[in-house]
């Protein structure tokens, strides 16, 4: 398993240790056996791990090879129904501890798709927004749990987190091995409600480091365990911008694998519970960038406009997780969000909502982000540190396709002036 693996289909084979030509075979007597015949070959399978969708029959035999009753296969449809999904665990039933701890055993985990359908992160999503979480529990048995241990712990993450992504290969173990602590104590040790809290929270934030990291590997299985893991931990601490944020990160994943629909509905959960006017900003953002995706101008504009009102109003401190989130940075992006153009048929890097002069508007916004921006010391960032970085923009939140011109000075003056190495991922799909 140490080549990815991108569609559940694959997965699947995986699983039973079959090639392509082997399932074909397998289909091929699947037929006989219902007094039909197949015409299925390697090359068939091969499209249908990429994008081609089988035929009713097709889906049919392959239900009778994975063993899949055929009412799973219309309700969830392809490729929901195959092997490889999993269902999220649910809120509020004690399962925090359990959730953190697969997320730290199943690391590794190179599945480029989506583990969780797009009705069952609809209902992760709804159940975080109408559960009250109980109050983190203390627990008396294990050994006590020293408050100077969780102060080193909560210090050393921060450090960890604001080394630049240069230095990930080696930062990355170090945060897991933190998670693995946190979660032994949750699990072995004995604190009181306070120390518990903490102890949350702070796995809230690893889970959710870590997921970026998955994410930026393309480890998409991976990364939506960690997301899935701080969902629950940052309800047990009761810390809703945190959960918000994290179910966010969920969305901007299901964005950027193609279905948007999905990530506008979680967004809307998320955004009922979002309390801190700049963390209701980015995911107003990222929703805006779902509805430009789905060829929704009025939607997409409607959170746009309100994304930036809120950060034009507010003098709260941001939550850690956004809190590279600006007017400044809103600029370039105000009306350029990549989606669904108007030619093609796929996701292009092309301004969705074609209006006159929205390009020129563009660059104008993008020269006042600038202005916006405190300087830096041009030292901040080497040539050779800008050109692996390129593609990350400001955050995995904006998305904006600009000139990389514009995209090198931004990113360069926000590092410099926020001194955070720890921008989540910006990519462009190849």
């Amino acid at each position: 398993m140490d080549e990815p693996i991108r569609h559940p289909l694959a997965y699947a084979r995986w699983l039973h240790g079959w090639s392509q030509a082997e399932l074909a075979r397998r289909m091929k007597e699947a037929a006989r056996r219902r007094d039909r015949r197949a015409g299925t070959s390697r090359q068939r399978v091969s499209l249908w791990e990429k994008s081609v969708m089988p035929d009713e029959f097709s889906q049919l035999l392959l239900s009778d090879i994975f063993d899949v009753p055929y009412d799973q296969v219309t309700a969830l449809g392809w490729p929901h129904w195959l092997p490889g999904h999993e269902t999220p665990a649910p809120l509020g039933a004690g399962l925090t501890v359990t959730v953190l701890r697969k997320a730290a055993q199943m690391a590794v985990d190179r599945r480029t798709f989506l583990t969780h359908t797009p009705a069952a992160l609809g209902a992760l999503a709804l159940e975080w927004a109408t559960i009250d979480p109980a109050l983190a529990a203390g627990t008396t048995s294990g050994r006590p749990v020293d408050p100077a241990l969780v102060d080193w712990l909560e210090s050393s993450a921060r450090n960890l987190n604001s080394l630049p992504t240069a230095l990930r290969q080696h930062t990355g173990p170090l945060l897991d091995g933190h998670l693995t602590t946190v979660v032994e104590l949750l699990e072995q040790g004995s604190y009181g409600h306070a120390v518990g809290i903490r102890l949350h929270s702070l796995a809230a934030s690893l889970s959710q480091t870590l997921a970026w990291h998955r994410f930026d590997h393309e480890h998409h299985a991976a990364a939506n365990r960690y997301w899935h893991a701080a969902v629950h931990a940052a309800h047990q601490a009761r810390d809703r911008d945190m959960g918000a944020g994290a179910l966010s990160d969920i969305a901007y994943q299901s964005i950027w694998l193609g279905q948007p629909r999905a990530a506008a509905d979680s967004l809307e959960h998320a955004l009922s519970r979002t309390t801190n006017p700049t963390a209701r900003s980015l995911l107003l953002l990222r929703k805006a960038r779902a509805h430009a995706m789905l060829n929704e101008p009025r939607a997409c504009y409607r959170d746009l406009a309100q994304a930036e009102k809120l950060l034009d109003s507010t003098a709260d401190i941001a939550p850690q997780w956004c809190s590279w989130m600006s007017p400044a940075v809103m600029q370039p992006v105000k009306l350029f969000q990549p989606g669904m153009s108007q030619e093609g048929g796929g996701r292009t890097g092309g301004a969705c909502l074609k209006h006159p002069g929205l390009e020129i508007e563009l660059g104008h916004r993008a020269g006042r982000g600038r202005r916006r921006l405190p300087a830096a010391p041009s030292r901040q960032l080497t040539k050779s540190q800008r050109t692996r970085t390129r593609a990350r923009a400001i955050t995995s939140g904006l998305m904006a396709q600009v000139q990389p011109p514009i995209v090198d000075s931004l990113l360069t003056m926000t590092r410099g002036s926020h001194g955070d190495a720890r921008l989540p991922p910006w990519r462009t799909k190849s």
